[in-house]
C-alpha cells in the first residue's frame, strides 16, 4: 500500500510534523538568552550583593599614591598638549557661586545612585521584557571599570599638589563626596579613572530617552548626563578624560548585552510571559501558536451546508501507488 493523504476543500494537505529532537546543550543556552519577567527578590538581592561586591574591589585595590599622582599629572599634561585642559577654570569660576556649587555637591554625592535606581525600577515595571538586558549593560560596564581602576590608578585634580584645583566639599563643608572629609577613608581615593559617574549616568540617560513616551521626560533624559558631566568637572572630582573611560566602558557593555541577546536591549519585546503561565493554554503538546487554532479552520464541518443550500463535498481521498 502507498501513503494515503487527505486532500481537503482548500486543496491542502493535512500531515503530521515529525517532533525535532531538541539539543540538551543549545536548549539550555536558548533558555539563558531568552528574556524572562524578572522577579523581584532575586533583583533585589542581585542588586544588593554586585553593588557590595563592586564596591569591595573598589576598595581593595591598593592606593598607589604616587603612580596615581604621576598619571594624573600626565592626564593634565595631555590635556594642556589637547588645548582642551577646562577644568581647572570651570573649577574656580563655579566655586565663586556658593549656592550652586554646594549643589553641586550634593548631587555629586547622591543621584548618582538614586537616579540609577529609579530606572531600575521603572525597567522593573514598565518594561520587563527589556528588564534583563538593559541591566546586563549596566553590570557589564561597572564590572569593566574594576580592571580600569586597577591598572591605572588616578589622583582625582582636587588632590593634585602642583595646581591649584579646589576641593568644593572641604571649602564649603559639605557632604557631597565619599573621598573627602571624614568619609575619605571608605572610598579608594585613586580610582578616578573611568568615571562610572559618567558610565551610569549616561546608561540612565540612554535608556530613558529611548523607552520613555513624554518628549520632556525624553529630553530629561539626555540632559541628565550633560548635568554630571558639568558637575565632576566642577567639583574636581575627574577629568574630562575619565569621562571619555566611562563612555568606552559603557559601549563594552552594551556590546556585551548585543552579543548575549541578539540585539540591542530597547529593541527587545516590552513584555514577556510569565513562566507560570508559559505551559497554558496548549492542546495535545501542539506549541502555543498552534493550540490558538480552531479545527474547524483545518477540517471544515461535514454537516454544513454551503450557501446554496447543496450538501458539502466530502474530502478526497487519494493513494499514492
Amino acid at each position: 500500500m502507498g501513503d494515503t493523504t487527505v486532500t481537503t476543500l482548500e486543496g491542502r494537505e493535512a500531515a503530521v510534523l515529525p517532533p525535532v529532537a531538541d539539543e540538551t546543550g543549545r536548549g539550555l543556552l536558548r533558555r539563558l538568552r531568552t528574556p524572562r519577567r524578572p522577579r523581584l527578590w532575586f533583583e533585589i538581592l542581585l542588586i544588593a550583593v554586585s553593588y557590595w561586591t563592586y564596591s569591595l574591589i573598589r576598595n581593595a585595590v591598593p592606593e598607589q599614591k604616587a603612580e596615581a599622582l604621576r598619571n594624573a599629572d600626565w592626564l593634565w599634561k595631555l590635556e594642556h598638549h589637547l588645548g582642551l585642559a577646562v577644568e581647572e577654570s570651570v573649577n574656580h569660576t563655579v566655586n565663586g557661586v556658593t549656592w550652586l556649587i554646594v549643589g553641586m555637591n550634593y548631587y555629586y554625592a547622591t543621584l548618582h545612585f538614586i537616579i540609577t535606581l529609579a530606572v531600575l525600577v521603572w525597567l522593573y515595571r514598565s518594561h520587563p521584557g527589556r528588564y534583563a538586558a538593559t541591566r546586563l549593560v549596566l553590570f557589564a560596564t561597572t564590572g569593566v571599570a574594576l580592571i580600569g581602576y586597577y591598572l591605572y590608578p588616578l589622583a582625582p585634580p582636587r588632590l593634585m599638589t602642583n595646581t591649584t584645583f579646589i576641593d568644593t566639599v572641604l571649602v564649603h563643608d559639605t557632604w557631597g563626596s565619599m573621598a573627602s572629609g571624614d568619609l575619605k577613608n571608605m572610598s579608594n581615593q585613586y580610582a578616578a579613572m573611568p568615571s562610572m559617574h559618567i558610565g551610569w549616568s549616561v546608561w540612565s540617560g540612554l535608556t530613558i530617552f529611548a523607552l520613555a513616551r513624554t518628549p520632556w521626560v525624553r529630553i530629561l533624559g539626555l540632559l541628565y548626563p550633560t548635568a554630571t558631566l558639568v558637575v565632576i568637572v566642577a567639583t574636581a572630582n575627574h577629568f574630562w578624560l575619565d569621562a571619555v573611560g566611562g563612555l568606552i566602558c559603557l559601549a563594552f557593555g552594551y556590546t556585551v548585552a548585543r552579543l548575549w541577546y541578539g540585539a540591542l536591549p530597547y529593541s527587545l519585546p516590552r513584555t514577556v510571559a510569565d513562566p507560570r503561565t508559559a505551559g497554558r493554554g496548549r492542546a495535545g503538546g501542539c506549541p502555543p501558536a498552534a493550540a490558538g487554532v480552531k479545527e474547524q479552520h483545518l477540517r471544515p464541518d461535514s454537516n454544513r451546508p454551503t450557501e446554496d443550500g447543496h450538501p458539502p463535498a466530502r474530502p478526497r481521498t487519494t493513494t499514492k501507488p
